[in-house]
């Protein structure tokens, strides 16, 4: 069978773009989703204001990208955009990172150094991996966001900000607060707008839109003459649960571009765990008493556990072709009961 209607695909890619540039700031987010459109409508609603978002969703689901969408949607679209990862730093290090200190503050501090809530004054700074905080800096987190004003460390100097803050977590921090291991009060202070990114397999008729998108982005990289996916590569891509979401499925179609040697790309091109899933969507049924989370828990399962396998249990190729980093890979196998096997690394 042909590759997919290209011009079907360009022209849909088209309308979706005439209609999110009507609305400045995020026109580089396609979704004909319903709830991802809803999520566009609450940010057109709060842009402008100073209220505190929390963006939640699995890794992958483009948090970054809304915060982004947020900042140029907003008229502090020209100051900066700054973005932390919490998660990457000690605490030590995250505390200087954000607030910045004085020369002689700690060992190895030569110089004074300005922090990123400072760097983002008049702009905004968008805070990732919040749930990863410990407990001392989230009593800092808790103070700046209810005054804007904080001290550098090892400074007296109370230094007063006009800063926009947007947060992530792939966490359930609802569940950390009942846990003990995030704060209430923080809680209720950066839940104010609360933006939940559906993950890619809630939102499968997005799919043949982004592998478009993708495509002619690998394009523009790897010059080939490639009229598209297969229309079987495409039903073994919308059967897919992505794990790592829009970030897989973005790896998915490089990898495909660049190991193509003719025009379409069919199943083959595609990574194991994908060509398995060519039958319609393998999504459990949903039993007495299970959640929705609960049923789409086995076949995630059974998606790592392949492609552990087709990588000799090695967590860092397993963690690379799902589009997730190793920690998040862990954080899933321990969740879903497969952190007890015997692994390469």
């Amino acid at each position: 069978e042909r590759a997919m209607s290209q011009t079907r695909l360009a022209e849909e890619n088209r309308r979706l773009k005439s209609e999110l540039d009507r609305r400045a700031g995020l026109e580089h987010i396609l979704s004909h989703d319903p709830r991802m459109l809803r999520i566009f409508d609450v940010i057109d609603s709060v842009a402008d204001t100073k209220a505190t978002i929390l963006i939640t969703g699995e890794n992958g689901t483009g948090k970054s990208m809304i915060a982004r969408a947020v900042h140029r949607r907003s008229r502090r679209q020209g100051k900066p955009f700054v973005e932390v990862a919490c998660g990457a730093l000690p605490d030590n290090l995250l505390e200087s990172e954000l607030f910045g200190h004085v020369a002689g503050a700690f060992t190895g501090a030569n110089h004074s150094k300005i922090g990123k809530f400072e760097h983002a004054d008049t702009g905004t700074i968008f805070l990732d991996e919040i749930g990863t905080a410990s407990p001392a800096m989230q009593i800092k987190l808790l103070r700046v966001l209810q005054e804007f004003e904080f001290e550098a460390v090892g400074g007296n100097e109370t230094i007063s900000i006009d800063t926009r803050c947007v947060l992530a977590t792939n966490e359930n921090l609802e569940l950390a607060v009942a846990e003990g291991r995030f704060r209430q009060d923080l809680f209720y202070r950066i839940n104010v707008i609360h933006l939940e990114l559906p993950a890619l397999r809630e939102r499968a008729s997005d799919i043949p839109l982004l592998t478009d998108h993708f495509l002619h982005k690998a394009l523009q990289e790897v010059p080939k003459e490639i009229e598209g996916f297969s229309a079987e590569a495409l039903q073994a891509m919308v059967g897919y649960a992505w794990p790592g979401n829009i970030r897989e499925l973005e790896n998915v179609v490089q990898r495909a571009v660049l190991l193509t040697k003719t025009p379409v790309l069919g199943p083959e091109l595609l990574p194991p765990a994908l060509q398995n899933a060519s039958s319609p969507r393998r999504l459990a049924s949903l039993g007495a008493g299970q959640t929705l989370r609960e049923a789409l828990e086995e076949p995630e399962r059974q998606i790592i556990l392949e492609v552990l396998r087709n990588h000799r249990f090695s967590r860092n190729l397993t963690a690379d072709q799902l589009g997730i980093n190793r920690t998040t890979l862990y954080k899933k196998m321990k969740r879903l009961g497969i952190d007890n096997l015997q692994f390469q690394d």
